[in-house]
């Protein structure tokens, strides 16, 4: 087996939260911009019907794990 490299970050529910961290850590992870990703996030749940995307941020929530506390930045 070829040895693999383990990425350099994972991705991580955020410190820097408004709610649970989901978009934060999503936009961090993919370097983009916090304040975008939260209000493309926020335009998709509206759109959803609003049940549904909150049902769906709320599922990743549960799913992706906390920030590590020791995370080199």
């Amino acid at each position: 087996m070829k040895n693999q490299k383990k990425p350099s970050h994972s991705l991580s529910l955020s410190k820097d939260k408004k709610v649970l961290g989901v978009v934060g850590g999503i936009a961090e992870y993919f370097n983009f911009d916090k304040a975008l990703a939260r209000i493309a996030a926020t335009i998709l749940i509206i759109m959803s019907g609003i049940i549904p995307g909150v049902l769906v941020y709320l599922i990743i929530g549960a799913v992706i794990k906390p920030e590590a506390k020791t995370r080199k930045r």
